[in-house]
Parts: C-alpha cells; sequence; structure tokens
C-alpha cells in the first residue's frame, strides 16, 4: 500500500491554517489540486463524521473522492477516510497534523495512503500515482504557504515606491 508524507512550515499559527483548510466555501482560494470542493449530506461545516466531495483538475482526470471525517480535534489533526471508488482508487486516507513553532508560525503535515485498481495493474499504477500525489500534495502545500504570506484578503498590496514613480511625470532622457 503506498504511503507518503509531506510537510511545510505555514506564516501562521495552526488555529488559522486548520480554519482555513477545514472551511469548504474557501477551500478553492488556494487549493491548487481542485476544481470543486463542497461539504454534502447536509453538512454545513467540517467536523467529525462530516461527509465531502472533492473534485480533481481536468488535467488530473477529474476524479471525483467522497470522504468522512474519521477524526476531527481543531486545531491539531483531521484525518479522512474515502467513501466512494472512483477510478484507480480501490482505497484512500489522509491526516493533516499540525504544530505550533510558537513564533506565529505552524507546520502542516499531510500524511495518506491509498490502494490503486484494478488489482492487476497495482504493480504499474501505485508507483505513478504514489509520485503524482507527492508532487501534487508538495503543490497544495506550497501554494497554502503562499495564500497566508498574501496581504490580508481584499486589500492590495502596498507599494508606495512603485505607486509614486507611476505618478510623476517621465524624466526626459539624459542629454
Amino acid at each position: 500500500m503506498p504511503h507518503g508524507s509531506v510537510r511545510n512550515t505555514i506564516p501562521a499559527p495552526s488555529a488559522e491554517v486548520f480554519r482555513l483548510l477545514h472551511d469548504y466555501s474557501r477551500r478553492l482560494e488556494w487549493d491548487t489540486l481542485l476544481q470543486q470542493a463542497h461539504l454534502c449530506d447536509n453538512w454545513t461545516e467540517a467536523q467529525l463524521h462530516a461527509t465531502s466531495v472533492c473534485t480533481g483538475r481536468w488535467y488530473l482526470g477529474g476524479i471525483v473522492v467522497k470522504t468522512e471525517y474519521v477524526a476531527f480535534n481543531p486545531p491539531r489533526v483531521a484525518a479522512v477516510k474515502m467513501l466512494n471508488r472512483p477510478a484507480f482508487f480501490a482505497t484512500f486516507a489522509a491526516t493533516i497534523r499540525h504544530h505550533d513553532l510558537g513564533n506565529g508560525a505552524s507546520t502542516v503535515e499531510y500524511k495518506y495512503h491509498f490502494t490503486a485498481r484494478p488489482a492487476w495493474l497495482r504493480w504499474l499504477l501505485e508507483p505513478v500515482m504514489a509520485a503524482v500525489f507527492r508532487w501534487e500534495t508538495r503543490k497544495r502545500l506550497n501554494a497554502l504557504r503562499r495564500w497566508f504570506l498574501q496581504p490580508p484578503h481584499g486589500e492590495k498590496p502596498s507599494n508606495s515606491a512603485g505607486l509614486a514613480a507611476q505618478s510623476q511625470p517621465p524624466k526626459s532622457p539624459p542629454q
């Protein structure tokens, strides 16, 4: 059964990161893997036993995965297991652990394991799927980090030097 772990340091406390990660109304603001994400089965917020549906980007086959939270302990850990059987996945589960670093930053560790299907093609599918999943998970956590490095959302970045230069008339070329 392929498994892996990807870790990243996020410039925000674990409570803020945990809250954003599990807010499905904001998931697509940062998540590079998904084209759609929502809670389902009448759940309105992520919590123990809540279910969600996430649809991967088209270039990854648009695979739709339905999961259930099997652990949910804010702001430390959340874990999900796959409920459906999308193409190529017999099983899938993941755990996200958060640790504060004490300097306003935290680490996020995403651990996963899966089994490919059909069984007779696992020897071929699992190494490829593991490499793609590891690459995509790194990309996602880097995007999460970049999201927290942005200025407060809804505000434009401060660039007073650039604005001042734009507002002055152009200088004549030297003679």
